[in-house]
């Protein structure tokens, strides 16, 4: 297929093992290393944004009318506490393999991180390398619309590379042949590490605290992160007919969509009148399918770019009222910050009346799970 021929091309270059690695056991190629690097970097940067969002709740500030004069006081909601390198470590690796670590030992499989090493060490060395750097650019539509192909490419291959034959080789018929499972396992493998990254909090300033994770607030279910994995991985099966029922699915839809000129991946046996319905369509060489869905993923995720930082070239809104940021903050006493917490109590119960309050949400939901998500499976 001339449109998936470069991305045919490029996987057979990039997924090579790197010589001087495979020689100490570590087969990890080109691809795997810059999947590390983007998780590494999209992790930092949201730890930076998180941190940003905390100091302005922190510095919140109240105009107070004390012997004539107008002062500015701060009151501090969440206590920060000092970033530990370990902190991240550990949230890098519950990113990657959260998702494999729940549904590996309900299939009876081994996860890949107890069988080698290469993978754990290849994102803390990701991590650490990202961490060192003096400063990384803001999360932005100029540098996430360029990424959203990286991405696509490495998100690929959880979807398409590991997902699928982990089902389609199980020795249990009912595993192998269940599309259920197939769906459920991608769904799960790419969401839960994400999910306990956020209900931990293990990206926020604040200390480890049990909260509500993006996806079980209001709306949460439209992340784009959280359908896209059963989507994808669905397509793939379809097109390379991993099981019997999406060979029938891929029969019925060729069917449907033939007629109007609408299925140039698909095209028929030299014998349609097959009465088997998996005779009717050719399927997909995995590599062409794969090239599909990097094309279905990179799109999606250009499109989830562009919703949650708009046209990148808009004004920035003015500041938030009652937000000071460079104002020397007197220490209070205990009788006035008392005060002051009744103070803005009331206001937080008068659900945004001119201040900013604990219970509002982000900018952008979307922004919260930006490839929040495993970026390659070695």
């Amino acid at each position: 297929m001339s449109v998936t021929a470069p991305i045919v091309a490029f996987y057979d270059h990039a997924l090579q093992p790197i010589t001087a690695l495979a020689w100490v056991g570590a087969p990890i190629s080109a691809l795997d290393i810059a999947g590390a690097l983007r998780l590494a970097l999209i992790l930092r940067q949201m730890r930076e944004l998180f941190h940003k969002e905390h100091l302005a709740k922190t510095s919140l500030a109240t105009s107070r009318v004390k012997d004539g004069q107008s002062e500015k006081v701060s009151v501090q909601v969440v206590p920060s506490e000092q970033r530990s390198c370990v902190r991240n470590f550990a949230a890098s690796l519950l990113m990657v393999f959260g998702g494999e670590a729940v549904v590996a030992p309900w299939l009876g499989l081994q996860p890949t991180f107890l069988v080698s090493s290469a993978a754990p060490m290849l994102f803390l060395s990701a991590c650490a390398l990202v961490d060192l750097l003096p400063t990384v650019p803001e999360l932005s539509l100029f540098t996430e619309l360029p990424l959203s192909l990286l991405d696509g490419l490495t998100r690929a291959l959880l979807l398409c590379n590991f997902v699928p034959p982990m089902i389609t080789t199980h020795t249990s018929p009912a595993v192998s042949t269940s599309p259920y499972t197939m769906l459920l396992t991608a769904f799960i493998a790419a969401n839960a590490g994400p999910f306990f990254v956020n209900l931990f909090s293990l990206l926020q300033p604040t200390p480890m605290a049990t909260v509500t994770p993006p996806e079980l607030l209001p709306y949460g279910w439209t992340a784009t992160d959280l359908w896209i994995a059963p989507l994808v991985t669905g397509l793939y099966a379809t097109l390379t007919h991993a099981q019997p029922f999406f060979a029938h699915l891929h029969a019925l839809l060729f069917s449907f969509f033939s007629p109007f000129g609408l299925a140039p991946l698909s095209f028929q046996y030299a014998t349609p009148g097959n009465p088997d319905p998996e005779g009717v369509v050719v399927p997909l060489e995995a590599a062409d399918a794969r090239a599909v869905c990097v094309l279905v993923l990179s799109a999606l995720f250009g499109l989830r770019a562009v919703r949650a930082f708009g046209s990148g070239i808009a004004k920035p809104g003015p500041p938030l009222k009652g937000l000071v940021t460079d104002v020397p903050m007197p220490v209070l006493t205990a009788s006035e910050g008392e005060e002051l917490e009744k103070e803005l109590a009331a206001r937080v119960a008068g659900a945004g009346k001119g201040g900013y309050t604990r219970i509002t949400p982000s900018p952008s939901r979307e922004l919260s799970r930006l490839t929040l998500h495993r970026s390659v499976e070695s």
